[in-house]
């Protein structure tokens, strides 16, 4: 009878954690599989809006100025339109916005520092990190429960999220939250989708011809997959010596310069470019890497960047700011 007991326990567990994952509408076309979900924080409708809420909300930032959408704006793809930004207390930016398109599915999440491989832990950086510091709440750990606390709604939407752990409120619980509305932001309805999909008017004659020369110039080896990124850390010019880039992370000086491979979808709004953002146009981002073109034939690579634009990602009101919570106006 015991056994038989130990038994039910364990299949209830079971049954229990795959609601829990799957009580979450990804409205993904046929034939896409969802983007991989750790076990330790499975996807739930409440633990996206509460992690949606949480990304526009300043009260993460030290003394309350800065959101995660103060740097990842939708309009810009998630990008913010700036070299660099700097943080809270004004410590200068060190490396580019990049846009949160379909980060669900990277391995690596940011410039130059593999370590960093599940959006739980990446949360964290900007929340807590010191080089640079951005939110600035290392230290201030406990101001952050606090905060969030005094919001009755918030102690209603943790609960909801995090029925196993009791609502609590922690760095912990914001980081799984914001990482469960991250997993969210898919990108994949692109003139560039729809023409592979077989809609051959989807794309304009020089957008075409810019696909073709896309493939045939070389981008692709690295430009490549469904975001075309390898996700590779790749050097592209000269060593600056004021970030090392991957060595930093590595140790290892053959890996100075080298960056990731950045991401194509929704690039044309995603500027301006480059790791360090250095690069005002895309032009001038293409003419920076070696398998670059003749001048005469951006233009047409450029038509066809401009293809990975997804319009509905950028005004989805799923990824905006939201403007009711339990109920009640925000």
């Amino acid at each position: 009878m015991n056994r038989l007991l130990r038994m039910a326990c364990v299949l209830a567990g079971a049954m229990l954690l795959v609601a829990a994952s799957r009580d979450l509408h990804w409205r993904l076309a046929n034939g896409v599989e969802s983007p991989p979900v750790p076990t330790d924080n499975p996807m739930s409708d409440a633990k996206v809006e509460l992690g949606r809420r949480l990304f526009y909300d300043a009260d993460l930032s030290a003394n309350g100025t800065l959101a995660c959408a103060g740097c990842h704006e939708q309009k810009r793809g998630f990008a913010d339109g700036n070299a660099t930004r700097p943080g809270v207390h004004g410590d200068p930016g060190r490396r580019n916005v990049p846009g949160l398109a379909n980060v669900g599915w990277m391995a690596h999440l940011t410039w130059a520092d593999p370590r960093n491989d599940t959006l739980e832990s990446q949360a964290l950086v900007p929340l807590l990190g010191e080089r640079p510091v951005e939110m600035g709440m290392k230290g201030l750990e406990a101001e952050l429960p606090r905060r969030l606390s005094a919001d009755a709604c918030y102690a209603i939407m943790f609960k909801r999220a995090f029925p196993e752990q009791d609502g609590r409120i922690d760095t912990r619980t914001v980081a799984a939250a914001l990482a469960a509305f991250q997993r969210t932001m898919i990108a994949l309805d692109t003139p560039w989708d729809r023409f592979q999909a077989g809609a051959t008017e989807a794309l304009s004659p020089a957008a075409r011809q810019g696909s073709t020369l896309f493939a045939s110039s070389g981008c692709a080896q690295c430009h490549s997959g469904r975001d075309l990124s390898d996700g590779a850390f790749h050097r592209l010019g000269p060593i600056d010596a004021r970030d090392p880039g991957l060595a930093e992370a590595t140790g290892d000086q053959a890996d100075a310069g080298r960056f990731r491979t950045a991401p194509l979808r929704n690039v044309a709004i995603t500027g301006p470019w480059l790791h360090d953002g250095s690069a005002k146009t895309l032009g001038d981002a293409i003419a920076r890497h070696p398998a670059s073109p003749p001048a005469s034939a951006i233009p047409t690579l450029i038509a066809f960047l401009e293809a990975l634009t997804d319009q509905g990602f950028l005004t989805n009101p799923r990824f905006a700011m939201p403007d009711r919570a339990c109920g009640k106006p925000l």
